[in-house]
């Protein structure tokens, strides 16, 4: 039996100004640099083998928040395969005047949809269909060795991650959310498959 721990990183500085940031950089906020240190109290029962994560700042930050609280340095692979999803022409924008220019539906469509499109960028099908293929190669074969595995990512790339670890449906993955900072904790037996799950909110 493994630990899969999925952590979505603490608050950017562009989160903190409600901005789409998709493949843009910014750093943690001192908001953010404490929620990563929240997420990593709640792994402390945990002994990580390896992480992975994106090749993007705020993700790369959370986990060394998390190695701090730790008090361990985890071993990382850093793979563009688990960067957010490409906002496109909608990047550096505010969510309330893309929400005024949609409307209600139409924004919670673009933003939860799971293929919509975004001009000259991404829908959530097309981040799933980088996601996925790269857990099943890289990292579910060191799950069925046992190893426990910490993944610091992004909202949309962690979306994509548990519509599959769940089975959920493209109508059902609209309606999920992972705010800054949520620590999702998965047991995994030999054989790949999800035996439990466990939200750690508190």
């Amino acid at each position: 039996m493994a630990t899969l721990a999925l952590v979505r990183h603490g608050e950017s500085t562009w989160n903190a100004k409600g901005v789409w940031t998709g493949w843009q950089d910014p750093p943690l906020s001192i908001r953010g640099i404490e929620e990563s240190r929240k997420a990593g109290k709640k792994l402390k029962d945990i002994k990580f083998d390896l992480a992975f994560t994106s090749d993007l700042l705020r993700a790369q930050q959370t986990l060394k928040q998390i190695g701090y609280v730790l008090k361990e340095q985890i071993l990382a692979v850093v793979s563009p395969a688990l960067k957010e999803r490409n906002y496109g022409t909608y990047t550096g924008k505010n969510k309330w005047s893309i929400l005024k220019e949609l409307g209600e539906e139409g924004f919670k469509k673009l933003r939860r949809g799971w293929d919509v499109p975004v001009p000259n960028g991404e829908t959530l099908k097309d981040v799933y269909n980088r996601t996925v293929p790269y857990y099943e190669k890289e990292i579910l074969p060191k799950l069925k060795e046992g190893k426990n595995v910490l993944v610091s990512a992004h909202g949309n790339s962690l979306r994509a991650l548990v519509k599959y670890l769940d089975g959920l449906t493209d109508t059902e993955v609209e309606n999920l959310e992972i705010p800054t900072g949520e620590v999702i904790v998965y047991k995994v037996g030999t054989d790949g498959n999800v035996v439990s799950k466990e939200l750690r909110r508190a």
